[in-house]
């Protein structure tokens, strides 16, 4: 189990972290869901024992991660939202060296394995500066699972690729969770956290705004959208809970009217005032 209990980050007078909680139970994919600056990032450091909180306890299966950093690292996975492979090395050999410096055990085997799973062993003896986005990103996830971590934190994991290989990259987040682990992901695409995660905790100026089920998180608002053009041509939006109380609001306007499903974006934007970008 993660736990993370009133938790705070600042760097100088900007408030990273500002007194978050959560729980995660094992299993299950949770997401950190918010725009740029939102403090996602900094959450996962404190949880990787990559920087220390500077007030409350980052927390995973019983240990205090900034006073266990040694008892933590063996069950987490990273993958970090820059890419820090060695370009000048074939994807075999960027994993068989991580291996070593994690001392894996049955490396040879494990390395293979790790490929097949992002399907790339087929590449394994190509330099991956001839590698896509897409195919370095998968590297990073299989290098992350090489140890057999049962936690995988990833931090914008499909960030800077096009819609078809980012669906990929989901495909082999999905898979890793089948395996058992429970995977923490931190995203501001509005599609991707609904396509993934059982749990998001909502983010905002460090702050956490909302937390539960994608499904939950859209009922609490309302499960419909009337969009519609108002004065000097400006978009309005209103969230309604029914689809007969939508239906009421569009029939009210005429001008460029339509009723969509409520998302996580309009979830933001209600408790906020802001969108995600």
């Amino acid at each position: 189990m993660l736990e993370a209990a009133d938790v705070s980050k600042s760097y100088g007078r900007v408030e990273a972290v500002k007194n978050l909680s959560f729980k995660i139970s094992d299993g299950g994919i949770f997401g950190l869901l918010g725009p740029n600056g939102a403090g996602k990032t900094t959450t996962i450091k404190m949880f990787t024992a990559l920087t220390k909180p500077d007030s409350g306890r980052c927390i995973i299966n019983g240990f205090d991660v900034a006073e266990n950093p040694e008892s933590v690292k063996p069950l987490v996975g990273i993958v970090p939202q820059v890419n820090n492979l060695d370009r000048d090395l074939t994807a075999y050999q960027n994993l068989y060296i991580y291996g070593m410096l994690h001392k894996v055990r049955d490396l040879k085997s494990k390395v293979a394995r790790s490929l097949r799973m992002v399907d790339l062993y087929d590449r394994k003896d190509h330099v991956i500066t001839g590698f896509s986005g897409g195919m370095q990103r998968r590297l990073l996830i299989a290098r992350a699972l090489l140890p057999e971590p049962s936690i995988l934190f990833l931090d914008e994991p499909s960030i800077g690729l096009d819609p078809q290989i980012r669906r990929e990259v989901w495909d082999i987040i999905r898979k890793t969770r089948y395996e058992g682990r429970t995977v923490i992901l931190t995203t501001h695409y509005i599609e991707e956290a609904e396509a993934l995660c059982d749990t998001v905790a909502i983010l905002s100026k460090g702050s956490r705004i909302a937390l539960d089920s994608p499904a939950g998180l859209r009922s609490s608002v309302g499960e419909y959208v009337v969009e519609y053009t108002g004065d000097q041509g400006k978009l309005v939006t209103e969230i309604k809970s029914t689809r007969e109380d939508a239906y009421k609001t569009a029939r009210k306007r005429n001008n460029g009217v339509s009723i969509r499903k409520s998302n996580l974006e309009d979830v933001f934007i209600k408790l906020t005032g802001e969108r995600i970008e």
